[in-house]
């Protein structure tokens, strides 16, 4: 019965015995753990690496390493057992994960933890190594190149005026230090006397952030001089 099963078997599918499918010796559990904590931490050094903003979680990045080991346990566990899967499914349709992803960028390395992660589980070291290289490759070279970045040299500049001064010497210091200013963001004080405003500009050639936010805190009526760096996207 079981050589039968095995002569049915796809051309695709490795021709390997039922037993040796269903059963799963402890030195190849090991050493498919021990890959998918490889995998796991070198997607999420490699997270680290590139990653820019301001949305950074310690948390995230361990996550990404808890990840891939328990997809690869789950793929051990389940292997072809349909009975197997869905009794894992029912069990796990009880977690419930409330966390928002703030960047889109760290879904990708969410299913790349899945997709790696049962490469391992499945013995597919191959497709794993290949995965892995791959994502880390592509990750680093997009990093390195700024793909996909609008602006090379971008500020995001906040800072907070008094109504009642003049708002032409504020506009005068913006302009002698950047060489484009746009208006983002006026966001009134509860009691109307004060606006926080938020400009995306770009210095001049030879001008310095530091000096920019100086001069600017020196104006009579500003205060609360923030600049940040904005080369990639960054929420206001």
């Amino acid at each position: 019965m079981l050589n039968a099963l095995v002569i049915q078997l796809p051309q695709g599918v490795p021709q390997q015995s039922v037993e040796t499918v269903m059963s799963l010796d402890m030195f190849s559990a090991i050493a498919r753990t021990v890959t998918a904590m490889l995998i796991g931490l070198v997607l999420a050094l490699v997270y680290r690496s590139t990653h820019k903003g301001l949305s950074y979680s310690q948390s995230f990045t361990q996550t990404i390493v808890f990840i891939t080991v328990i997809v690869a346990l789950v793929m051990m566990t389940v292997r072809n057992s349909l009975a197997t899967a869905f009794t894992l499914v029912g069990a796990l349709s009880i977690i419930r994960f409330r966390t928002v992803v703030k960047d889109t960028r760290d879904t990708s390395f969410v299913f790349a933890a899945l997709a790696l992660g049962m490469a391992a589980g499945l013995g597919f070291w191959e497709l794993a190594g290949l995965g892995t290289i791959a994502m880390a490759a592509l990750a680093l070279g997009l990093y390195a190149t700024n793909f996909g970045a609008l602006y090379k040299s971008e500020f995001i500049l906040r800072f907070t005026f008094d109504q009642n001064k003049d708002s032409a010497a504020y506009l005068t210091k913006i302009s002698e230090f950047a060489k484009r200013s746009n208006m983002l963001h006026i966001e009134p004080s509860g009691d109307s006397r004060s606006l926080r405003l938020t400009y995306d500009i770009t210095l001049v050639k030879d001008a310095s952030a530091e000096a920019m936010t100086g001069a600017l805190s020196r104006v009579d009526g500003v205060s609360d001089v923030v600049l940040i760096v904005s080369k990639n996207d960054v929420d206001y």
